[in-house]
């Protein structure tokens, strides 16, 4: 008789389609995953084109951004931003690329400088900040897009004092796609990212010309520096003082790394070594900083020559659309809508590289470190949580694309300093005195850049403090939830160990959990004497030793590697290290109980002390109340209590 599929079994499959697979290479998920042989990647040329839909899309509102912060110094600031970013960006991420091949980025950088919590802890840090840079991208970059449809001559009557809904629709839009399965369409980003690139090359060229043709323009605008600044030094000086207010045009780097598995790389490239993949990601770092940079400087200078300085402020027509303005002025509507349609677009499509980096960045960690459930491993659930967030962040700030700047640049710059600070630690490790304290001085303009940020606009570090503590807490609760789960992934004996339960099947197989301590002779006599003794066994019964030592307890998953030998000709141990000892015990008699088909038995004495503190000790060092933690354990991994392994405790 056929079976009905149950509507929820359905929803549920659909939900976590895909979720046995995630995790492999090097745990990577979601649209940026590694790419499985044979697919090789692409030129290098096509992937930058998948960042530079973040990247190139802050076209669309950088200007505006830019002339708010600096006012008639937004062309000379703006020349700083360029100074840093080829100066001091660029070199960071190259190095990155190198250091950190499989689009793992700066956060994995610094992960293996640190271990035991303050490692997990410094990596959740980076991912609250991770997640404002991505978050903001999406709700930003859907705001802009929102404003330019408001904007537009030809909608203006009908969409007007509807750009919070606008805005909430295209986060929807982008969750759907995701939700149905989202593919990275390279061809889609190319064409998006050439004809985007094309039309502002247009507008530049046009605001150029009639900057050239109206001298007074020019005149005009130096007369009024002077007038405000008196001297060059003095404008140097406030161009670097107002800088910061302008680290939107920084972004773009984290996810020119994120998507290096992409790159096609050369045919004698290997997962240990891929030169030609790291050289051509240079490359792709290198062209979209230098197309980025031309285009920042010669857009911040029309826009603040022939737009008015209202016309930038809340409720101006250029606010958050200064090119868009400057397309319709003086190329006509018609052409300034075929620019709306496109920057619309490519914002749009720009949420879509943040969400996929949101898919990759979170379950590369959080499961693996036990901080999120098993689910979050899936993209649909993730889709829908941070599309809930998305709209959170959206309402909080109103649609408003100059209340998310602060929050946005923050993320950036968290973490563009994060991976000068792993590359000035990683030069110095290579003993690389001159690129050490070139990365040093990057560094620290980076970090003032970030510290003047936070000052000047603390909502950005406020919304990331916010998303800090709610990773925070999910992690924790996740953590202590997942606290009797199976941890280990596998398990290998070494042909000692395997001998040691060969023998053992043919009778009963008898386990004695021990702390290691001597490992003398008298060690192992009397912790068989008293396990007999509490257990009131006969002195003919045979025990092999068990001996767990812990690493690093702040590690979740782990694989297990046993292995055996003889202590005093006489005591046979298996010794093995793992983050948990109650995990490992477990695992291995799972192990054996399918290696033999014999249910083993493990013998433990009681653990002295309070409940709860041992409790703690095994949440936090791995140790604490082995025993019933153990019988727990097992418990949750074999629901059959006839082939579960015994757990004895005198």
């Amino acid at each position: 008789m056929a079976t009905t599929e149950h509507p929820h079994s359905r929803l549920r499959g659909w939900m976590l389609q895909g979720l046995s697979d995630m995790g492999k290479r090097g745990g990577l998920t979601g649209p940026h995953a590694e790419p499985e042989p044979p697919h090789r990647g692409q030129r290098w040329w096509r992937v930058m084109c998948l960042t530079g839909v973040d990247y190139f899309s802050t076209l669309g509102y950088q200007p505006g951004i830019a002339a708010l912060a600096a006012g008639l110094l937004s062309p000379l600031a703006t020349i700083v931003l360029v100074v840093v970013t080829l100066a001091g960006a660029l070199p960071v991420y190259r190095r990155v690329a190198q250091e950190s091949p499989h689009g793992q980025g700066s956060i994995a950088m610094l992960e293996r400088l640190l271990s035991f919590w303050k490692g997990k802890l410094f990596v959740l840090t980076l991912l609250g900040f991770a997640a404002t840079d991505f978050l903001i991208t999406i709700t930003l970059s859907a705001a802009d897009a929102s404003t330019h449809l408001v904007e537009n001559p030809h909608l203006t009557g009908t969409l007007g004092g509807h750009q919070m809904l606008i805005t909430l629709i295209l986060v929807a839009l982008l969750g759907a796609v995701f939700l149905k399965g989202f593919l990275e369409a390279m061809g889609v980003a190319v064409a998006l990212v050439g004809v985007y690139l094309l039309l502002n090359l247009v507008v530049v060229i046009t605001g150029l010309w009639h900057v050239l043709t109206a001298e007074h323009v020019v005149t005009d605008w130096a007369n009024a520096l002077t007038v405000q600044h008196g001297s060059v030094f003095a404008m140097i000086g406030v161009a670097l003082v107002v800088f910061p207010k302008l680290a939107l045009g920084l972004s773009g780097f984290e996810t020119g790394v994120a998507v290096m598995p992409h790159v096609q790389g050369d045919e004698g490239d290997t997962e240990e070594h891929p030169a030609g993949r790291i050289r051509d990601t240079r490359k792709l770092l290198t062209t979209a900083a230098v197309i980025m940079s031309c285009f920042l400087i010669t857009t911040s200078f029309i826009t603040t020559l022939l737009i008015p300085a209202a016309e930038f402020k809340p409720g101006g027509q250029a606010n958050g659309r200064a090119l868009a303005f400057l397309a319709h002025e003086y190329l006509g509507n018609a052409f300034g809508t075929v620019y709306d349609v496109s920057t619309i677009a490519i914002l749009w499509f720009a949420g879509a590289s943040a969400m996929a980096g949101l898919l990759n960045l979170m379950p590369r960690y959080l499961p693996r470190y036990g901080m999120a459930p098993h689910w979050a491993r899936a993209v649909r659930p993730m889709v829908i949580v941070f599309i809930l967030i998305a709209f959170l962040v959206t309402w909080l700030f109103d649609a408003n694309v100059d209340k998310q700047g602060g929050a946005y640049a923050t993320g950036v710059l968290v973490l563009i300093s994060s991976a000068a600070i792993a590359v000035t630690i990683a030069a110095r490790k290579a003993g690389q005195r001159g690129w050490t304290i070139g990365f040093g001085v990057i560094s620290a303009v980076f970090l003032y850049t970030t510290v003047a940020n936070v000052i000047e606009r603390p909502d950005g570090v406020k919304i990331g403090a916010c998303f800090i503590a709610g990773i925070m807490l999910v992690s924790l609760l996740s953590r202590l939830a997942r606290s009797f789960e199976l941890r280990v992934t596998s398990v290998a004996m070494d042909p000692m160990a395997e001998r040691f339960v060969r023998d053992m099947a043919s009778r009963k197989i008898r386990f004695i959990a021990n702390e290691p301590d001597n490992r003398d002779r008298a060690e192992y006599r009397d912790k068989i004497e008293q396990i007999r003794t509490d257990n009131d066994m006969p002195e003919q019964e045979d025990f092999v030793f068990v001996e767990v030592t812990v690493a690093d307890p702040s590690e979740f998953e782990t694989c297990l590697t046993v292995r055996g030998e003889v202590l005093h000709n006489r005591y046979r141990v298996l010794t093995v290290e793992s983050s948990s000892i109650p995990n490992a015990l477990a695992a291995l008699l799972l192990h054996v109980r399918d290696l033999t088909g014999r249910t083993p038995h493990i013998f433990f004495e009681w653990t002295e002390g309070n409940p709860f503190a041992n409790f703690l000790r095994f949440f936090l060092f791995g140790q604490g109340e082995v025993a019933p933690v153990t019988r727990e354990v097992l418990r949750e991994a074999e629901p059959d209590r006839d082939r579960r392994p015994r757990v004895h405790t005198g």
